[in-house]
């Protein structure tokens, strides 16, 4: 009986400690390709259409996606496939040909 009782006891501490606590204001900096006005408003629209996501200020010279996040509700992967859905590439994620092709000209940008 002692045992069981030893046993239980380090598996609920592993238990708890596998559990990692989310940040609730999480700030990440995403890479995102565009090029104008245009394409800054298409961006920051999308990443807060991903649920969680608190603040999105897409800086055009330095192509950077400053974001802040509820990690429980959402993730920088989310953030990626919303911006790619809508036709911006980031370093993981790349934009479908089709919805790329039917941005604007000048939202149009070198694809690696």
């Amino acid at each position: 009986m002692k045992n069981i009782i030893i046993v239980l006891l380090f598996a609920i501490g592993l238990n708890a400690h596998a559990q990692e606590k989310k940040n609730k204001n999480a700030k990440y900096n995403i890479e995102v390709n565009g090029n104008c006005d245009q394409c800054k408003k298409r961006i920051e629209k999308a990443a807060f259409s991903v649920s969680g996501v608190k603040s999105a200020v897409w800086d055009i010279e330095s192509h950077q996606l400053n974001v802040i996040l509820n990690e429980e509700k959402a993730s920088v992967t989310d953030v990626e496939k919303a911006v790619a859905k809508i036709g911006h590439d980031t370093q993981t994620q790349k934009a479908p040909d089709e919805v790329y092709e039917k941005l604007h000209s000048c939202c149009k940008y070198d694809r690696k």
